[in-house]
């Protein structure tokens, strides 16, 4: 047996498996109802299993008026609802493999200015996905001395 340098971390030990998806022609009160009772913050949005998009809390935020559920709700407001996820989605696919090594996602995030990649497989299915807190806690645990904010250190910086 060989000892060598230790092998990096993919994106496939980091990723969420169980990925909530969205078809195109779900409704935003359908996006909504879904964020509202999971602790996601991104949706993956597919067509015939292959994923064609991204739709996040903030995307469904900016295209939702702010006074449904509100006394001065108008039909209009209440029509945003009814607004389709291919209507507001990110098209712009910003995609990874599961043996993509944690670094280069990471990167890959911070240039393009995303949250989220999508981790699919050779079909251009779901296969999980990463997301930018997977990387910071992932980043975090591997600091000196550090175990990722199990010891309490980070109960500061929380909201």
């Amino acid at each position: 047996m060989t000892l060598g340098a230790p092998q990096p971390v993919t994106v496939g030990e980091l990723m969420t498996v169980d990925v909530v998806t969205v078809s195109m022609d779900d409704t935003l009160e359908e996006v909504r109802s879904i964020f509202d009772v999971s602790f996601f913050h991104h949706l993956v949005v597919v067509e015939s299993r292959r994923v064609v998009g991204v739709v996040s809390d903030r995307d469904l935020l900016r295209h939702l008026s702010p006074f449904i559920g509100k006394m001065a709700e108008r039909a209009t407001d209440a029509a945003s609802l009814k607004k389709r996820v291919h209507q507001v989605m990110t098209r712009e696919l910003i995609s990874v493999r599961a043996d993509t090594v944690a670094d280069d996602a990471g990167m890959l995030m911070l240039a393009n200015r995303v949250s989220c990649l999508p981790v699919l497989h050779s079909d251009g299915s779901c296969a999980g996905i990463v997301t930018i807190r997977d990387i910071c806690w992932w980043a975090l645990e591997h600091l000196d001395g550090c175990d990722g904010g199990r010891d309490g250190r980070l109960d500061q910086f929380a909201a």
